[in-house]
């Protein structure tokens, strides 16, 4: 997995490309979380990313609760396998992301 983030003022736009599980899920947490200090915005581009397991979700919904006092997040192109994992577990409900 790689993990490459972009700051523009007070929003970060974080690029994900790989697998988002088990075993890669601590490197995600890790490559976003420490970044976030003075951030309104979190973007995630899941247009590299073609699986998310339970630990994968558990990364986002610790980013969203986060985000939530901070500003907001969002995800964008995200894949319908992606986005029918999200639907599955009711995240579609928690989470503001596209197609």
């Amino acid at each position: 997995m790689t993990i490459k983030r972009k700051v523009n003022a007070s929003t970060m736009t974080v690029v994900v490309d790989g697998r988002i599980d088990t075993a890669t899920a601590p490197e995600f947490e890790k490559g976003v979380k420490p970044y976030l200090e003075g951030i309104h915005e979190l973007i995630l581009d899941f247009k590299g990313v073609d699986y998310i397991s339970s630990a994968g979700l558990r990364v986002l919904l610790s980013l969203q609760k986060m985000m939530t006092v901070q500003g907001g997040m969002k995800l964008i192109n995200v894949n319908e396998a992606v986005c029918d994992v999200f639907e599955v577990t009711g995240f579609d409900e928690i989470l503001t992301y596209n197609e």
